[in-house]
């Protein structure tokens, strides 16, 4: 499950009248180690509480994620097909990002 699905239920079990002390555990019960976390919970069932609707990051200022494009990724999967071994900081030096967002890719995007 994703983010926004989990929000979507956060949002619902506060509209509900659900405090977040009800709301995680019942998350936890039903997608065990992956729900989020009560800090998580809490921060947005305050957003909702505060009439949010949208199940979207706010936009962030400082640097953009301009080097996870879809080119970005593939050099990085290839890399990796090519030696399962290879180190984080060899990937990064080919692909010429930080480790960073090798760490980033290898977690979130493949």
């Amino acid at each position: 499950m994703d983010k926004f699905e989990y929000r979507a239920v956060i949002k619902f079990f506060v509209l509900d009248g659900l405090t977040p002390k009800e709301i995680q555990p019942k998350l936890t019960k039903v997608y065990g180690n992956s729900a989020p976390s009560i800090s998580t919970v809490k921060k947005w069932a305050a957003e909702f509480k505060r009439d949010r609707t949208s199940l979207e990051d706010d936009p962030r200022e400082g640097r953009s994620k301009t080097a996870t494009t879809l080119e970005t990724i593939e050099k990085v999967h290839n890399i990796v097909l090519d030696d399962t071994r290879g180190k984080m900081c060899e990937i990064a030096e080919a692909v010429g990002i930080s480790e960073e967002r090798v760490r980033n890719i290898l977690n979130e995007e493949l």
